[in-house]
């Protein structure tokens, strides 16, 4: 597989060399952050809202659980002395298993947020990948890159085009 990619790489750069000798246009790539469109569009602050607000009842939803588990934890503490062995033992099982309810809740609201996060700009998402295509194909451009977390350490900006602003303004 190596020796497949090496050869397509050899032979790309053999094409791309023989193209700018023999003045063919050679490819021509745009580059952009991703994140930083998408932040600008006009319904991402609505979308933040609406997250925040969901985040904050699952908040209160943990404070109330922990709140109670501690409550709990307390009136065992106070009267373990006094407890018969029996007692003791329902009572610690019954912390287990609201600590284990507790920890389970908190990773399922964890899932449930970044589902509702993806869900909620899945339609900005949408009209993103529209305005790449239509900025991408009006420019001729091969590929658009994401910059964004380091995913393009480095690249040439002369042989490519920053479409971040073209890009916003086809959001628009």
């Amino acid at each position: 597989m190596k020796k497949i990619a090496l050869i397509f790489m050899m032979s790309l750069i053999g094409l791309t060399g023989f193209a700018q000798t023999e003045g063919i246009s050679v490819l021509k790539f745009g580059f952009l952050s991703y994140e930083s469109v998408l932040q600008s569009m006009a319904d991402y602050p609505l979308v933040e809202q609406g997250m925040k607000e969901l985040e904050k009842q699952y908040a209160a939803e943990q404070k109330r659980v922990e709140d109670e588990f501690n409550k709990k934890y307390e009136e065992f503490l106070d009267g373990q002395r006094d407890f018969p062995q029996t007692i003791l033992q329902k009572r610690q099982s019954e912390l287990q298993e609201l600590l284990d309810k507790n920890i389970a809740f908190k990773k399922e609201s964890q899932r449930l947020l970044a589902e509702a996060r993806e869900k909620a700009l899945q339609p900005l998402k949408n009209r993103l990948a529209g305005a790449l295509a239509n900025v991408g194909s009006s420019k001729g451009l091969a590929f658009i890159l994401n910059t964004d977390h380091n995913t393009v350490p480095w690249l040439n900006i002369t042989m490519g085009e920053d479409v971040t602003d073209a890009v916003k303004a086809a959001l628009k």
